[in-house]
């Protein structure tokens, strides 16, 4: 399958800057390079990408797993959909302190990461991991999920619809089923940089927003969908949709984690959509990317790191 190189984890829906790894990352495991036309992404190769930026979101997320467990109490089981290298997974581990937690992925060096993070932070006890192609590989589950979170991963998936279903189909009575899609494109930098043309991140967005369709497009069994999500979750047979976006604010001066993160995302899209951008975009990014130049992201004081991740949950009945 190609797959969107964001993300995972974490995953705005393209090369850049936040997608978590989508879930049957073992498709088609070429990297997205050339002009932008490539949606094929090398989910091992982006594996340190992706934990740095899971970590860096972490704010986020947890509070986002705190609005999930006042819904979801005690459960027993949470199986994290496209968990790629475990970072939301551990934390789900560390809230939810009487569940087991199973790390679902197409990715096997993915979830190796994932099971040493586990046994590093001590929730090797209580943590699997299951790796295959998605949705199907979900049939292998022990028993079904109390919780069952696919965050930024069910837009890998040609047939979101049916993965939905699938989805719910593994959920117990009762259990909650949440996934993290939309939300704002991340920001990064103020509209005027002092040189180049202003406005340089909406331009960006739209380049992604372009890649974003092809890689659907491209993505084996696609279908076209309207992105009404409690609808969708409504056709699953699921009841009680309820829909919550989540913040994360790292205000400028930016730390040195996260200057290497924006560093690293405007560097990817430097390498997706060199092709495409303007001459000049290209040389104001390149300004950007160079460490010793003081207009730099690693050296000016201006950059900052806010973006806005949407949660969509829905609960089966209990028969």
């Amino acid at each position: 399958m190609a797959h969107h190189p964001h993300e995972s984890h974490g995953d705005q829906h393209a090369p850049g800057q936040g997608h978590a790894p989508g879930p049957a990352h073992g498709h088609g495991h070429g990297h997205g390079h050339g002009h932008g036309d490539g949606t094929d992404i090398d989910w091992a190769e982006m594996a340190p990408h992706l934990e740095a930026q899971a970590e860096l979101f972490t704010p986020l997320y947890e509070r986002a797993l705190s609005w999930l467990g006042k819904e979801v109490t005690e459960p027993g089981l949470i199986v994290d959909v496209g968990s790629g290298p475990g970072v939301v997974s551990c934390l789900f581990a560390e809230t939810f302190s009487g569940a087991r937690v199973t790390a679902v992925d197409g990715s096997a060096p993915l979830l190796e990461r994932a099971r040493q993070r586990a046994d590093r932070l001590g929730y090797g006890d209580r943590f699997d991991t299951l790796a295959g192609e998605l949705p199907d590989v979900l049939t292998e589950l022990d028993y079904p999920a109390d919780l069952l979170w696919a965050g930024r991963s069910l837009h890998h998936l040609g047939d979101q619809r049916a993965a939905l279903a699938a989805f719910a189909e593994r959920l117990a009575p009762g259990g909650t089923l949440a996934i993290m899609e939309g939300g704002l494109p991340a920001r990064f930098l103020p509209r005027d940089l002092g040189f180049g043309r202003p406005g340089l991140e909406a331009r960006l967005d739209a380049l992604q927003e372009e890649w974003f369709a092809r890689m659907r497009a491209d993505l084996p069994g696609s279908v076209e969908e309207t992105e009404d999500w409690a609808a969708l979750l409504g056709a699953a047979g699921l009841k009680h949709a309820r829909t919550r976006s989540f913040l994360l604010d790292l205000p400028a001066p930016a730390s040195d984690r996260a200057r290497a993160y924006i560093a690293a995302s405007l560097s990817r899209l430097r390498d997706v959509f060199g092709g495409t951008l303007g001459a000049d975009d290209r040389a104001v990014l390149d300004r950007l990317l160079d460490p010793q130049d003081e207009a730099g992201v690693h050296r000016r004081t201006d950059v900052f790191v806010l973006a806005a991740h949407t949660v969509h949950t829905a609960v089966k009945p209990v028969q």
